[in-house]
């Protein structure tokens, strides 16, 4: 829970301007780090990310959160079905911030949002400088510290760029290693989810979870 009260004042302190979330969710947050301390208290180990928080694309269906993958409209209901990526992940019992912002459909690089504006890079307070995309709020939940690891999908570096612009790590994983059932689709061919995490170390840690 601390974790989490911590995530939930960093993005309180910086969050609005830097816009990384379409659904920022800190009540269900606590519900998630609850959950997590509960099982640390009664002895049990659900997995590595047991109480992380965690920030999710807007292009992965996540139960209990809408999935309008950068879209005005919330998508039909056989996109808000999860995948065994996120189900694996929630067995794990991480805290759950909520879903970032992205580039409508994931069909862009620097990170605009016609309908929502742009994430605001941290890294320049004067300027309001790209973050990247399309995982563009993946990035900034990252630096404002709301999340320690940020799930993105990456066709062609959608993953690479958010992380290359915002001082992060990211990782895109080989065609297939992981299954892309429950993210909305841009290319069956070149799709593949992604993390994003403040060092190769996150990183590495938080695939082999």
């Amino acid at each position: 829970r601390s974790l989490a009260e911590a995530a939930i004042a960093n993005h309180e302190r910086f969050g609005a301007p830097l816009m990384a979330y379409s659904s920022w969710a800190p009540e269900h947050a606590r519900k998630c780090a609850d959950a997590a301390d509960a099982a640390f208290a009664a002895g049990m180990r659900a997995g590595s990310l047991q109480g992380i928080p965690a920030s999710i694309k807007d292009l992965y269906a996540v139960a209990g959160f809408p999935t309008h993958a950068g879209s005005p409209r919330r998508l039909p209901a056989k996109f808000e079905i999860e995948g065994p990526l996120i189900a694996n992940l929630r067995r794990q019992l991480p805290t759950v911030m909520g879903k970032t912002h992205m580039v409508e459909f994931a069909f862009g690089g620097t990170g605009e949002n016609a309908h929502y504006g742009s994430p605001r890079n941290p890294w320049d307070k004067a300027a309001h400088r790209s973050p990247g995309g399309s995982s563009s709020g993946a990035g900034v939940s990252l630096c404002e510290g709301s999340a320690l690891l940020a799930f993105g999908t990456d066709t062609a570096a959608s993953v690479r760029l958010p992380a290359s612009f915002t001082g992060n790590a990211g990782l895109k994983l080989t065609k297939g290693r992981w299954s892309t059932d429950g993210i909305v689709q841009l290319s069956s061919t070149l799709d593949t989810p992604g993390i994003l995490a403040r060092s190769m170390a996150d990183a590495a840690f938080s695939f082999a979870a």
